[in-house]
C-alpha cells in the first residue's frame, strides 16, 4: 500500500489536465529628477498575465520565475528608470515595466506597462503590452506635454489603465494608471499600478498618485512588492522609486491531490474549492 501511494504522488494529481495562472512582472522604477527644477516619470506597472487552461504533464516540473523590481534612480542624471524583469510560468512570459522618463525629456521605456515621460515638451510615456500579447499586458505610460522645465512628470501605466497626461508640464505629477483585481489567491488583490509622477519646482510638494495595485506615490516611493507596482518618479532633489517585484500564482480544483512536488517555497492555501501555490520567488513545481 506504501509502495501504490508513491507511485501516485510520482505521477502527479490523478486527472488533472490544466490549471488556471497569474502571472506579474516586476515593476520599472521612476525616472531620474532634477537638482533644481523638474521631476520624473513614474515607473510602468509589471506586464499582468492571467488565463485558465494552462495544459500540464503529469511527472513535468514546471519553471517559475519571478521577476525583480527595477531599481530606482539618483536626481540629476538624466537617465531614464530601470526596467523590471520579466516573470515565466512555463510558456508564459509577463513582461517588466518600463522604467519612467527623466527631467530633460528623455521618453519613458517600453514593456509590459510603459513608463511615464518627464516633464518637458515631447515626453511621451513608453509603450505598453511590449511584446504584444492578447489580451493584453498592460498600459503606456502618461506623457508630458507644455515643455516647461520646472514641470512635473507623468504617471506610469498600469495593467487596466495608462498614466495620466500631464497638460502643459504644470509643476505637479500626474497619476499612474490603475491595474487590475484578480481573485486567483482566494480573495481580490489588485495588482500592477503605475507609479505616480514626481513634482517640479513648480508644484511644490504635489506629487502623482500611484495607481491602485502597489504603484508607488511620486517622489522616493516604491512599488509594492509582489504586486509588480511600479516606482514613483522622482520630485526635486529626490530618487526615484523601485518598481515591487513580481508574482506568479496557480490554482486548480481541490478535487485534485497535491502537487507531487514544488521548489522555491511557494505558500500553499486550500480555500474557495481551490488549490492555491503562491511564488513570490523562483521555483518550480511538478503535478
Amino acid at each position: 500500500m506504501f509502495a501504490a501511494k508513491n507511485f501516485f504522488l510520482a505521477s502527479g494529481p490523478s486527472g488533472l489536465t490544466s490549471i488556471e495562472y497569474l502571472v506579474v512582472a516586476g515593476g520599472g522604477s521612476g525616472g531620474s529628477s532634477d537638482n533644481n527644477n523638474g521631476g520624473s516619470g513614474g515607473g510602468g506597472a509589471g506586464g499582468f498575465r492571467t488565463a485558465t487552461g494552462y495544459s500540464v504533464t503529469p511527472g513535468s516540473p514546471i519553471t517559475v520565475t519571478v521577476g525583480s523590481g527595477g531599481a530606482g534612480v539618483a536626481n540629476n542624471l538624466g537617465t531614464v528608470g530601470n526596467n523590471g524583469s520579466n516573470s515565466v510560468f512555463g510558456t508564459i512570459t509577463s513582461t517588466g515595466g518600463g522604467g519612467g522618463g527623466t527631467y530633460t525629456g528623455v521618453v519613458g521605456a517600453s514593456g509590459g506597462s510603459g513608463g511615464g515621460g518627464g516633464g518637458r515638451a515631447g515626453s511621451a510615456g513608453g509603450a505598453g503590452n511590449t511584446p504584444s500579447t492578447s489580451p493584453s499586458q498592460g498600459s503606456s505610460g502618461g506623457s508630458a506635454t507644455g515643455g516647461n522645465d520646472d514641470g512635473g512628470g507623468a504617471g506610469g501605466g498600469g495593467a487596466s489603465a495608462a498614466g495620466a497626461t500631464l497638460s502643459n508640464s504644470t509643476g505637479a505629477g500626474s497619476n499612474g494608471g490603475a491595474g487590475t483585481a484578480s481573485s486567483i489567491s482566494g480573495s481580490s488583490v489588485t495588482y500592477a499600478g503605475g507609479g505616480g509622477g514626481g513634482c517640479g519646482l513648480l508644484g511644490g510638494t504635489t506629487n502623482g498618485s500611484g495607481g491602485a495595485g502597489g504603484g508607488g506615490n511620486g517622489g522616493a516611493n516604491n512599488g509594492t512588492a509582489n504586486t509588480g507596482g511600479g516606482g514613483g518618479g522622482g520630485e526635486v532633489l529626490s530618487a526615484s522609486g523601485s518598481g515591487g517585484s513580481g508574482v506568479v500564482i496557480i490554482r486548480y480544483a481541490n478535487t485534485y491531490p497535491n502537487a507531487a512536488s514544488t521548489t522555491g517555497s511557494p505558500t500553499f492555501t486550500n480555500t474557495g474549492g481551490y488549490k492555491i501555490y503562491k511564488f513570490t520567488g523562483n521555483g518550480s513545481i511538478t503535478f
